[in-house]
């Protein structure tokens, strides 16, 4: 009997359904899980953008928190707000890999190396009083193993830092991967990005930046060791704030036209 059972056939059988059982079981895990780990996705996001913002309070929930942040829609085109996509389901990632929503940039213009640039951009707004007093903008660029995304937050000046952060990145550890260190994000809030004229005005500093320069509000420390990636962040400050970037918005949000 037992012999009869040791066959070839009956082995093969026997791992096929094992093997059939097993992808059921992880297909069905799958899409059981896919609401929580979105929902997850979601509340780590907002908890960055707090972070980011200095909103931020231990303890308190995310969701409840992120209540006292706007989420608009601006056409990177026109430089200002627009209604021509939900703010509430538009991804910009995905949409920026999608020839309809987004376009190709010219090697002169693609200083982030970011390839596609799509045409609406999700950003996030403070309120108090009626008055809009700080504006996260999502910015995104490759740094020397990856492509950094992230969120830079301004005050209403348009000018002076909030904060910079990165939720999304492949950086190295102890290196590149130093831009989710606090003390480097530290040296971030009150520096301005603009000079008087509002020109991008940012500089990433090789060897750290000179608290005695009269530029030093403009400039931060790079990261030790990580050349590139300080040089990739650069750039990306310098593209999202500039004429292909958020500068047009910008632009219009100074002058209430946007």
């Amino acid at each position: 009997m037992s012999a009869n059972n040791d066959t070839i056939q009956r082995t093969v059988i026997v791992t096929v359904l094992l093997c059939l059982v097993c992808s059921i079981v992880v297909s069905s895990a799958a899409v059981f899980l896919k609401p929580a780990q979105t929902e997850n996705k979601k509340l780590s996001m907002q908890r960055s953008i707090l972070e980011i913002a200095g909103l931020m309070e231990e303890g308190s929930s995310v969701k409840e928190q992120f209540k006292q942040i706007k989420t608009k829609i601006v056409d990177l085109r026109t430089g200002k707000f627009s209604d021509a996509v939900d703010a509430k389901s538009y991804e910009q990632r995905s949409a920026a890999k999608n020839p309809k929503l987004s376009e190709v940039l010219s090697g002169e213009d693609d200083i982030a190396s970011i390839k596609r640039r799509a045409h609406y951009a999700t950003i996030y707004l403070v309120e108090k009083q009626g008055k809009i007093e700080k504006l996260i903008l999502p910015v995104h660029g490759y740094g020397l193993w990856s492509t950094l995304y992230g969120f830079l937050a301004l005050e209403g000046d348009t000018r002076t830092v909030v904060g910079l952060g990165f939720y999304d990145h492949g950086e190295t550890p102890g290196l590149g991967g130093e831009v989710d260190n606090p003390k480097w994000k530290a040296q971030w809030p009150g520096k301005e990005v603009y000079s008087d004229q509002f020109a991008v005005d940012i500089s990433i500093v090789k060897g750290g930046a000179n608290p005695e320069s009269p530029r030093f509000k403009h400039q931060v420390d790079g990261l030790a060791g990580a050349t590139l990636t300080s040089r990739g962040l650069q750039n990306l400050l310098h593209f999202w704030l500039g004429e292909n970037g958020f500068g047009p918005f910008l632009t219009n949000f100074r002058k209430g036209e946007a």
